[in-house]
């Protein structure tokens, strides 16, 4: 059993702070914008924002094994998911409610997102430097990562967040 499961969900520090970031105000739309035009995985978005918030700086090879880590996992459980809770949103089965349903999809996507911060939790390294601008930093060297720019008023959001 992890750290993580014999502390409980409540004691992870990260998972407590994704929940807190996640509910301020623009934080869903910018994580949103973020995961649906650049193609970022949120949960790595928000340890990365996680990091910067004790200055924890990272460099490229933090990140892409964080993403390598993350990545069959997020391919294989947490994509589907979304993707089958998005389909829900239309009448599939016209005259059938299936609100309930999308509802316990949506829950098991968040305990698979859980699971996932879970892992990057355990594996955050020990503070490296300490910058006032890791969160810019972090998010940089992620797009570098992904490849692409990361759309300016999300990444704007979140670190005015």
């Amino acid at each position: 059993m992890s750290d993580v499961e014999d502390r409980g969900v409540d004691d992870d520090p990260l998972w407590r702070f994704a929940l807190g970031f996640y509910a301020r105000p623009g934080a869903a739309p910018a994580c949103l914008a973020l995961q649906d035009e650049a193609g970022c995985d949120v949960t790595l978005v928000l340890w990365l924002l996680w990091c910067a918030e004790d200055g924890r700086l990272l460099d490229a090879g933090a990140i892409a094994a964080a993403d390598a880590r993350l990545a069959r996992w997020r391919a294989a459980v947490i994509e589907p998911l979304r993707a089958a809770r998005r389909a829900m949103k239309e009448a599939l089965l016209p005259g059938v409610e299936t609100e309930a349903c999308r509802g316990r999809v949506k829950a098991v996507e968040l305990e698979a997102e859980r699971l996932a911060l879970a892992a990057l939790s355990a594996m955050t390294p020990e503070m490296c430097s300490v910058e006032a601008d890791a969160a810019v930093r972090n998010l940089a060297l992620y797009a570098a990562h992904l490849g692409r720019e990361l759309p300016e008023a999300a990444v704007q959001a979140l670190i005015g967040v």
